[in-house]
């Protein structure tokens, strides 16, 4: 097997852009600081990862509403990141730091590396880890980084089994008995064969991946007439599929549960999944997921109320019904209200005898007397269409109905 130390490892964990399939969740916050179970970020999924590897240097690229997470971020304290020598670092775009096509926002995540590529080549990393931020994972990166160097990879991709039909959404990847990746095709527009799909954690060869986001930006060059866009776009449309052409791409099924939150649909399914019990990522005692402490007294159920699978955060009171759903820190239900199928995030009030249902509900937002807030969807996967969502600080008036699939600033 390969050696390797850690000092000869980055970890870039991409905070995205402009999180637009989330809607008004995301028009003032960055997509990784939205709320999951309760209490977590989505980009704690992340974070705690290369927090309990052996990875000594840790850069997170973050481009849209960056002070809606900067103050979460806090240095990397949260995750004993904030070291003296490397540990945390912060980067962004910059302006006049080089060629037209290293100006402004990146166009998807091999862009984004592309306009990172003289600091990667400066740190002298041997080993690039990259990490999505609006994924539930807990993975043991030391044993995938082991994978790859054993096998001699120049790319590795961390894998998972989902529908064919949610397949559609990702990067599906076809690989051989041994792990070789023999093809990708991403974002099919037809149903794959296989439901095999890359979870957005890659491993890449330092100098295979800056030779290669080179060669292939000088090649769209020729066709792509905007000065500013590099072409590279995503890892599935151009740098992955070179790669795979060359043999040495592995693929690696992730052991435990994977989710992609970033759009309406999957974030609350995965909320569905984590009420039913079925994710397991915050079972790893060695590894566990990390965040930052959060102030208040216990959650509290008054009596007459009626909880059901359900999470209740820290100063939440429940007097109503709430089934199937998880509550925010601070969130009220008052009695008669029904909450089913939601997510709520803090301090939200859902006052007497309202209904709300397949929804998510923004901070501070208010739900009215006798309000009715979308419908109770029971079959199965959830479409985006039948799911509301509520932006922050929104106030539905007493007697309102907000159809399913609403949006409300």
């Amino acid at each position: 097997m390969a050696e390797w130390t850690a000092g000869e490892v980055l970890a870039v964990l991409q905070a995205g852009g402009q999180g637009g399939r989330m809607d008004v969740l995301t028009r003032e916050r960055a997509k990784p600081a939205m709320p999951f179970a309760g209490t977590f970020r989505l980009i704690d999924f992340p974070m705690s990862c290369v927090a309990h590897s052996s990875i000594r240097d840790v850069w997170v690229s973050v481009q849209y509403q960056a002070a809606s997470l900067d103050p979460y971020l806090s240095g990397g304290r949260p995750w004993d990141l904030d070291r003296t020598r490397g540990g945390f670092r912060r980067v962004v775009p910059e302006e006049g730091s080089g060629p037209a096509d290293t100006e402004g926002f990146s166009r998807g995540n091999a862009d984004n590396l592309h306009r990172l590529r003289e600091q990667i080549a400066a740190h002298g990393a041997r080993t690039v880890v990259v990490l999505s931020c609006d994924h539930v994972i807990n993975v043991d990166l030391d044993e995938l980084l082991r994978r790859h160097h054993g096998h001699g990879a120049e790319c590795t991709i961390l894998t998972a089994e989902v529908g064919v039909r949610e397949a559609q959404h990702n990067m599906v990847v076809r690989a051989a008995a041994d792990g070789t990746v023999r093809a990708v095709e991403d974002k099919p527009a037809r149903l794959p064969e296989t439901g095999t799909v890359a979870t957005e954690v890659f491993v890449y060869d330092s100098a295979v991946l800056l030779e290669q986001l080179e060669r292939l930006r000088r090649e769209l060059a020729e066709t792509n007439g905007d000065p500013y866009d590099t072409g590279l776009g995503d890892f599935g449309e151009h740098l992955v599929p070179a790669l795979v052409e060359r043999g040495r791409t592995l693929a690696v099924l992730v052991e435990g549960y994977w989710r992609d939150a970033g759009r309406p649909q999957t974030y609350l399914m995965a909320h569905r999944d984590l009420v039913a019990g079925r994710v397991d990522v915050f079972d790893h005692r060695d590894r566990p997921v990390l965040s930052h402490p959060v102030d208040g007294p216990p959650g509290m159920v008054a009596a007459g109320a009626d909880v059901e699978d359900s999470m209740v955060g820290p100063g939440a009171v429940v007097r109503g019904t709430v089934r199937h759903s998880v509550l925010g820190p601070g969130v009220v239900v008052e009695p008669g209200a029904v909450v089913e199928d939601a997510v709520l995030f803090g301090e939200v009030v859902v006052e007497r005898d309202a209904r709300v249902a397949t929804a998510v509900l923004d901070t501070r937002v208010r739900v009215g007397r006798r309000a009715v807030v979308g419908q109770r969807h029971r079959r199965g996967t959830v479409p985006d269409d039948a799911i509301v969502l509520v932006g922050a600080d929104g106030n539905i008036a007493a007697g309102a109905t907000l159809e399913p699939g609403s949006r409300m600033e």
